[in-house]
Parts: C-alpha cells; sequence; structure tokens
C-alpha cells in the first residue's frame, strides 16, 4: 500500500525585492526620491496698499465738502474771552520766571573727547617735559614750551618752543609747525593778547624772550637780556599787560623765585627794559602768616604763579614757596627793604596773607565772573582752596591729589566751572553746581601716570581745553557741552554759594 518516493522542490519567487527595486531608486536607501523648489514668495500676485483700509467714495466726498463755520458763534466766543486772554498775556510778559534762559539749538554732547596728542620727538629723546601751554589770540594755534621741572640744574640744557596750527588740513601731532631752540630751559609761555604772533617766554637763566612766530629765521625781537635788572632765578610766570600810556604797545610781567614782581616795556633796539617791579620780602608780609625769623640775607620769598583781578586790574594774587596766597596792590608805594640794586626802585606790594597751604603754592587763579574776587590756589599739599580776597580762611579746601598740583584754572565761560592738574597724570574738571566734594570728571592724560604740569582753556574756542605733562606731550581735549554752556542763573547760583560758605 505504501511506497517510497522523492518528491521535487519547491521554489518561491521573493516579493520583497521586486517591490524594493520597484520604489528605490538606490538600493542603499529605503525611502523614495525626495524632490524640491524654492519660490521667493508663497504667492502667485502681489498688490501694494498705503493703508490698510479702503476710503469709500462717500467719505472722500464727505471731506471734500465745504465745511461750514458759525462766524456769528465765534465772534461772540472770542468777545468773551478777550479780556481774559489779554490779562494773561500781561502777567506772562512781566513774569521774570525765564530771566537768563538761553535756548540750546545744538545737541548736547556728553563725553569729552581727546583731539589731537602733540609732541616733539626730539624734545622727548631728550627728556624734556612740558612745563607751559598757550593758546593764541586767534585760538587757532596753541605753544608749549620744553624744559625741566624736577630736580637738576638745567640752566645750560638746550630746549624749545614749538607751535601747531590745529585749522591745518595737514596737521602732523608729531612735527610742529614751528620749532624754535633755546639755549635755556623755558619754564612758561603767554601769547600775546591781540597779536596772534607774539609770544613770550620766561627762562631758567632768569632771562625773558618774546619771539615773532612768523618770522622763521630769527623769531626773537625782544629780550632782556643778563643785566642788574634780569632776575636770578628761574622766571616761572609771565602775562601781558594793556600799556595805559601806548595804546598799541602792552608790557610784560614776569614773577620769579628770586621773589621779583618786574614790569618790563619794549625798546626800540630789541631790548626789554624794566619799567616798574615789585618784590615780596618776607618782613613786609603782614603779620599774620606767622613766618619765622628771618635775617636781612633770606628776605626774598619766591613767587611761583600770579594772577589779576578781572574787575580791578590795581589787585593781584600772588602765591609763594612758603605756601601762602598773597593779595597785592599794583599801586603800592612802599619801598621794599633792603633797596634793589637795579635801575628801577622796587615796591613791597603786599596787604594780605591767606590761610596757607601745607607746602609750596604752584598756581592761582582769580575767577572771571565773581566782584567779590573769587581766586582759587594749588599747591604740593594736593589740596584746592577756593578764596575770598575779603577774608583770610579759604571758603573749602579739597583733597584732591595724594602728590602734587601743578595748575588750577577757572573756565572763561562758567563761573562754577575750573580745571586742576595733578601729579598723578590726571586733569580734574569740577563744576560746584554739582558737587563740591568730588570731580565732574577726571580725564587720564596718560598711561604712565607722569604729572600733568600746565593747562589752559581755549578762550575763544571755548571747548577745548590744553594740558601738557612730563612725558613730553600736550593733549587738546574737547570738553562737553555740560562744560561749556552756561546754565540759568548760574551767576546767582556762584554768589548764593559764595555767600552761604562764609556765614
Amino acid at each position: 500500500m505504501f511506497a517510497d518516493g522523492t518528491a521535487p522542490g519547491a521554489d518561491v519567487q521573493s516579493l520583497w525585492r521586486s517591490a524594493r527595486s520597484a520604489r528605490c531608486e538606490a538600493k542603499a536607501c529605503q525611502t523614495g526620491k525626495i524632490t524640491t523648489a524654492e519660490a521667493a514668495a508663497q504667492s502667485h500676485t502681489a498688490r501694494d496698499a498705503a493703508v490698510q483700509t479702503e476710503q469709500s467714495k462717500d467719505a472722500v466726498q464727505d471731506f471734500q465738502q465745504e465745511v461750514q463755520v458759525d462766524h456769528t458763534g465765534l465772534l461772540s466766543f472770542l468777545q468773551r474771552v478777550e479780556d481774559a486772554v489779554i490779562k494773561e498775556l500781561n502777567k506772562n510778559w512781566k513774569s521774570h520766571a525765564f530771566d537768563g534762559f538761553e535756548v540750546n539749538w545744538t545737541d548736547q554732547d556728553e563725553t569729552v573727547l581727546c583731539l589731537h596728542t602733540l609732541s616733539y620727538p626730539e624734545a622727548q629723546a631728550q627728556n624734556l617735559q612740558v612745563t607751559s601751554v598757550s593758546w593764541n589770540a586767534t585760538g587757532s594755534v596753541i605753544a608749549c614750551s620744553y624744559g625741566r621741572l624736577d630736580d637738576g640744574d638745567w640752566s645750560t640744557e638746550k630746549s624749545y618752543v614749538c607751535t601747531w596750527n590745529l585749522d591745518r588740513r595737514a596737521l602732523n601731532p608729531q612735527h610742529p609747525d614751528l620749532v624754535v631752540d633755546v639755549p635755556s630751559s623755558v619754564m612758561c609761555l603767554a601769547f600775546h593778547p591781540s597779536q596772534p604772533s607774539l609770544i613770550a617766554g620766561g627762562l631758567f637763566s632768569g632771562e625773558l624772550v618774546v619771539w615773532d612766530t612768523s618770522r622763521t629765521e630769527d623769531p626773537v625781537i625782544w629780550r632782556t637780556g643778563m643785566t642788574d635788572d634780569t632776575h636770578t632765578d628761574p622766571v616761572y610766570q609771565v602775562k601781558w599787560l594793556p600799556d595805559t600810556k601806548h595804546r598799541n604797545h602792552a608790557r610784560l610781567l614776569s614773577v620769579a623765585t628770586d621773589g621779583k614782581i618786574l614790569v618790563w616795556r619794549e625798546e626800540q633796539d630789541g631790548r626789554l627794559a624794566l619799567a616798574e617791579g615789585f618784590a615780596i620780602v618776607a618782613q613786609q608780609i603782614p603779620r599774620n602768616t606767622r613766618l619765622k625769623k628771618v635775617g636781612w640775607g633770606e628776605a626774598a620769598v619766591g613767587v611761583t604763579s600770579l594772577s589779576f583781578s578781572h574787575f580791578d586790574p590795581a589787585v593781584f594774587v600772588v602765591g609763594v614757596e612758603g605756601g601762602y596766597s598773597l593779595r597785592c596792590s599794583a599801586v603800592a608805594q612802599a619801598p621794599a627793604l633792603p633797596p634793589s640794586a637795579g635801575s628801577v626802585p622796587l615796591r613791597a606790594p603786599a596787604e594780605l596773607a591767606f590761610s596757607p597751604h601745607a607746602g609750596p603754592v604752584y598756581s592761582v587763579s582769580c575767577s572771571p565772573f565773581h566782584r567779590q574776587n573769587l581766586f582759587l590756589s594749588c599747591g604740593t599739599d594736593g589740596q584746592v582752596h577756593l578764596h575770598s580776597m575779603l577774608q583770610t580762611q579759604p571758603l573749602f579746601a579739597l583733597q584732591l591729589s595724594k602728590k602734587y598740583l601743578f595748575c588750577v584754572c577757572w573756565s572763561p565761560v562758567r563761573p562754577l566751572v575750573f580745571a586742576a592738574a595733578s601729579g598723578e597724570g590726571e586733569v580734574h574738571l569740577f563744576d560746584l553746581g554739582r558737587s563740591m566734594q568730588k570731580p565732574a570728571v577726571s580725564l587720564k592724560q596718560s598711561r604712565s601716570d607722569c604729572p600733568v604740569y600746565c593747562l589752559e582753556f581755549n578762550p575763544k574756542h571755548t571747548r577745548l581745553l590744553a594740558a601738557g605733562d612730563a612725558a613730553g606731550t600736550v593733549k587738546v581735549w574737547q570738553l562737553s557741552s555740560d562744560f561749556t554752556e552756561q546754565g540759568p542763573r548760574e551767576m546767582s547760583h556762584l554768589e548764593q554759594l559764595a555767600s552761604e560758605i562764609m556765614d
């Protein structure tokens, strides 16, 4: 019934491979081909419209219709309010609420920028320092003197006077427009107040020189020479004075640490001749200074700085090495003792001595605004004193620096603003309207913290302030409008400030 037999094998064709081949182009990918397309917009048509809503034709017609005015009602209203309006206008006309207010149409500049960094590489190679800066009568030219203010005998050291015209397009900060070689260290400079090319300088040797910067070959036009009238110590300040007898001429004043304050006049032969002079001697300083008793050989008190009152040309303040500021009179007649050997007898000008600094006074500056003759002083104790010429004690004293303060100067346009130069390499800008305790801005003059020796506001371009330092560089700072635009009633604020402190 049963027998052995062998059945043939069964073949089953793979459906997966055929389906995969049908679906994929690449055997290594399980998905079908992906197709993409780029289009700039999702819509096929576009339309621009100036407004989001369409204005109906009726609205356009209503707008274009003539406006109906009730002239009778308007006239009745104006007649009812006429008296009240005229009354209010008269009250506003007589109001003093906006007295002293000036509209400022310019944008406020809230920053202080360094516009230029000027230097003379040859002077820097000799390690010379900027001892003084001065702006000329147009306000476009800045001059600096090179010398040394630190220890050592620099009387035979060659130095320079350099000028730059900041209005020139081809200004090269390291290439002055004019370089004057000077055989002795130049300690101070002053441009003539009305003749832009004349500049006076005081030398370490005690001599005074006047240069004409328009003469490039031989710019020296006047000098004192070395005579019995010449200072025997370094000259630390020069100042041009108007000549009351000759309107077109000016006299030159100089102060030095030999205690003399000398006034020079121009002579036709190129000489500066002594016209009058004063001497600060210990015996003739008012007794409230409590100076120690000195012998006749030590009678001279070194003068380091001077500033004239802007309201009384016969009154000036000097700073001396003994730490005092002295109020002096240009019409004083008392002879200075002992008599000098010069061609002109010297007078004793000191009238009042103010409370002293703890070291020599390096700079004094009289306010150009306050009629009670406020002045500032600074010195080696790092303090700034604000004084009134009516009392010996300072109105206030500010400790600005742990080192020396070399220069202090009132702003020529803001009654409450002044600047001070410190031995720590900073220029401090004060606004007494903001704070009497700390500077409004402290500007870093140099990275090396070398002392700033001198500074001067530009009286023409009032937003510019120049400062010179021991590294031999002059920086020209552009001040913000906060420091140059006088606010409403700022003068009365200064008066009130001084009277409150004095009370």
